[in-house]
């Protein structure tokens, strides 16, 4: 997508990323891709590719998770990680603090820095698809583009 977005979500992703110095390729499907086999198969890419974006609470922090589409995360290891406990943020918290809603958070443009982890097994393609601020949008990205954008710390956190 060369122009800008219509929509205002969209938007906030194109332009978030123009500012990285990344040109924009987000890709609007008619069908969701708000889970990652929907976005793996709406693309035509393995689930592995997919960047799930999962929003916690930490009390009255949160955090965002870029995980591969078929790994769990130990959520016992990110709480160490992180130094508290955690859970899983409601729809209203995650919208709050990320600006975009559950199924279509991107790994950026949230209205205030968010302490973002990204699962190291996204490091090992050449390119994987995140969210695009809707549950229908994604664009592609270089892992390493990937963890400069979200001011990701790289951690293992797949569950085994």
């Amino acid at each position: 997508m060369d122009s800008r977005p219509a929509k205002a979500s969209i938007r906030r992703v194109h332009d978030a990323l123009r500012g990285y110095g990344i040109v924009p390729r987000i890709r609007e499907y008619p069908e969701s891709t708000r889970t990652a086999a929907e976005a793996a198969a709406a693309i035509g890419t393995s689930v592995e590719r997919i960047v799930k974006s999962l929003v916690f609470a930490t009390g009255d922090g949160t955090i965002v998770i870029l995980a591969s589409g078929v790994n769990r995360v130990d959520t016992t290891r990110l709480s160490e990680l992180v130094g508290r406990p955690i859970k899983r943020a409601d729809p209203d918290r995650a919208r709050r603090d990320t600006g975009f809603a559950i199924g279509g958070v991107p790994p950026l443009g949230y209205p205030r820095p968010l302490p973002v982890y990204v699962d190291r097994d996204l490091l090992q393609y050449d390119e994987v698809w995140a969210a695009a601020g809707t549950p229908n949008a994604v664009f592609p990205i270089v892992p390493k583009d990937l963890v400069r954008v979200s001011s990701g710390q790289v951690v293992d956190i797949k569950d085994r």
